[in-house]
C-alpha cells in the first residue's frame, strides 16, 4: 500500500468566504449523553478508524475545480455542525465556530492506490477539538469512470443520511456556481440538542428495564473458540442476488413484515445456535436506528449525529413456530421507535449493566440516491453522478452485520469483525450461514418450528469467538 506521505497532493484553494451571522448565545451547546462517549474516546485514540465513515461515488465530466471548493466552503458556511468542535474543558461542550475552511485535496490520477487511499483516510481519524467532522478528497482515474470524490467524516458529529442531504446541498451549490442561497438553515444540531434535553426519560427508563431480562442472554452469534492470532478489523461478505432478494422481500411483505425482521430474525436463530441449548434462551443484539423519528420539524433533513444503537431482546424457543419469532422481533422494534433518541449508556445506567450491551450488531444500512431533479440539472451540464459506495462505521463491537441494498435491488450481508476475537475463516462462514438462512425462509410457509429452521445449518461447520483480551476494551 502507498504511504501518503509519497502521495503527489494538490490542494485546491478558494478565497471564497461567506459571513455567517453568529448567535452569541448559542455559541456552544452541551454534548449529549449519547455523543460523549464517542467523542471522549476519538479525543483519546484517534487513529484507530473507529467512528470514522465514508462515502464515495465518480464524478463523470467537466470539474471546475474553484467551483467545487467554493461549493463545499459554501455547503460548510450554512451548516452549522460543520464548524463545530469538542471541547472537553470546563465541561464537555459542542463548540460552534463562525468560521471554518473547507480544505479539498486532489490526486493525480497514478499517484495513489485507491483502496489504501480509504483504509489511509478513514485511519488518520480527526481532531474533534478543531472545527470540521468532514474531508473531501478527490482521486483522478486513468479509466473512463472519471474522477472519485471521497467524503470521510466523523460520526460523533454526522451521520450517513446527514451526509446524504449534505452532498444535495454541495450539488445545489456547484450547480449555482459556488454559493447556496440564504443564511444558516435551520433546524440544526443545536435545536436537536435543545430537544433531547428536554425529554422526559422516565418512561424510556421504565421501557427498557421491562424490555432487558434479569439473566444473561446470549450475545453474541458464535460459540467459544481458539485463539485467531489475527489483529486489526476485518470484513466478510456474502450476497443475495436480485431474485433472491425480491423473493425474501416479497415473503416477508405477504406477512405484514419489513425486509429488517427477517434480517433480525437470521440473526437472533444464529444466537440461540451458538448458545446449544435445547430449550428457551433469550437472545440479544443490537440494531441501528435513525433517530429521525422525532417529533422535531424537519427532522428527517437535519444535519448531525441523530442515528443510533439500540439493544433488541428477545426470548427464543425452539418450539415456537418461525413466524412468532418474526412477530416478535418486529413488534420490540416497533415498540422501540419512540426511544429511538435514547442512548445506549443511559440504558446500562437505567438497567446496571456494567458490561457493554450489546456485544453484536444488525445494521439496515441508509441507501445514498440523487434526486431525479437534481440528476436532470447536473445532465444539463454534462454532469452525471456515478452508483454512490458506502463504508459504514467499523463499531468497537466484536461482530456487526451490514446489510446494503444495491442499485440493482441484490443486497450484500458485510460481516465486520474484530479479527483478535473472529478470524477471517470463522466471518466468511458466518456471513455465509447467515445468507442460507435468509435463502432458507421464502421456501417455508411460517408453520416451521425454529428447531426445524435451524436444521438447515445445523450440520455446517460452526463458527467459533475467541475469548477477549483484557486490553480489547470490551
Amino acid at each position: 500500500m502507498a504511504r501518503s506521505s509519497r502521495w503527489r497532493r494538490v490542494r485546491i484553494r478558494t478565497d471564497h468566504r461567506t459571513a455567517v451571522p453568529a448567535d452569541a448565545s448559542r455559541l456552544s451547546v452541551p454534548v449529549t449523553r449519547r455523543r460523549y462517549e464517542v467523542l471522549r474516546e476519538s479525543a483519546e485514540n484517534r487513529f484507530t478508524g473507529r467512528h470514522v465513515e465514508q462515502v464515495w461515488w465518480c464524478w463523470q465530466g467537466p470539474l471546475d475545480p474553484e467551483r467545487f471548493v467554493a461549493a463545499w466552503q459554501s455547503v460548510t458556511d450554512r451548516e452549522a455542525v460543520l464548524r463545530a468542535a469538542y471541547e472537553r474543558k470546563p465541561t464537555p461542550r459542542i463548540v460552534f465556530h463562525p468560521h471554518a475552511r473547507t480544505e479539498v485535496v486532489r490526486h493525480p490520477a497514478g499517484t495513489v492506490d485507491w483502496d489504501g487511499l480509504l483504509e489511509q483516510d478513514r485511519l488518520h481519524g480527526f481532531d474533534v477539538s478543531r472545527p470540521g467532522p468532514l474531508r473531501v478528497t478527490l482521486a483522478d482515474t486513468e479509466v473512463p469512470d472519471g474522477i472519485r470524490v471521497l467524503l470521510t467524516f466523523h460520526n460523533g458529529l454526522l451521520d450517513a443520511r446527514s451526509v446524504f442531504v449534505l452532498q444535495n446541498e454541495f450539488s445545489r451549490a456547484y450547480l449555482a456556481g459556488g454559493v447556496l442561497p440564504g443564511g444558516e438553515r435551520r433546524p440544526d444540531i443545536r435545536d436537536w440538542t435543545c430537544w433531547l434535553e428536554r425529554q422526559d426519560t422516565t418512561p424510556a427508563q421504565d421501557f427498557f428495564s421491562r424490555a432487558l431480562p434479569a439473566g444473561r442472554p446470549v450475545v453474541l452469534p458464535l460459540p467459544p473458540g481458539p485463539r485467531t492470532r489475527q489483529h486489526g478489523r476485518g470484513r466478510a461478505e456474502a450476497r443475495l442476488t436480485t431474485t433472491e432478494a425480491d423473493r425474501l422481500h416479497r415473503w416477508a411483505a405477504t406477512r405484514g413484515l419489513p425486509d429488517s425482521s427477517v434480517m433480525h430474525a437470521a440473526w437472533a436463530l444464529l444466537l440461540y445456535r451458538a448458545a446449544r441449548a435445547t430449550g428457551p434462551v433469550p437472545v440479544s443484539f443490537g440494531i441501528t436506528v435513525s433517530g429521525r423519528g422525532i417529533a422535531l420539524d424537519c427532522a428527517e433533513r437535519l444535519v448531525g449525529p441523530l442515528r443510533t444503537c439500540l439493544p433488541v431482546t428477545v426470548l427464543v424457543d425452539p418450539a415456537w413456530t418461525i413466524t412468532r419469532l418474526l412477530d416478535a422481533l418486529r413488534d420490540r422494534v416497533l415498540d422501540m421507535a419512540v426511544y429511538e433518541w435514547v442512548s445506549l449508556g443511559q440504558i446500562r445506567e437505567w438497567t446496571g449493566r456494567p458490561a457493554p450491551l450489546p456485544q453484536s450488531l444488525v445494521s439496515m444500512e441508509p441507501t445514498p440516491c440523487w434526486p431525479a431533479v437534481l440528476q436532470a440539472r447536473l445532465a444539463a451540464e454534462g454532469l452525471r453522478f456515478g452508483r454512490q459506495h458506502t463504508d459504514g462505521v467499523h463499531p468497537a463491537l466484536p461482530v456487526a452485520l451490514l446489510v446494503r441494498s444495491g442499485a440493482d435491488g441484490s443486497r450484500t450481508l458485510a460481516v465486520v469483525h474484530d479479527r483478535t476475537r473472529i478470524s477471517d475463516t470463522d466471518a466468511r462462514l458466518l456471513a455465509g450461514q447467515c445468507a442460507r438462512l435468509l435463502l432458507h425462509l421464502p421456501t417455508l410457509d411460517g408453520s416451521e418450528t425454529i428447531s426445524e429452521v435451524l436444521d438447515e445449518v445445523r450440520a455446517d461447520e460452526p463458527p467459533g469467538a475467541a475469548a477477549p483480551r483484557h486490553d480489547a476494551g470490551y
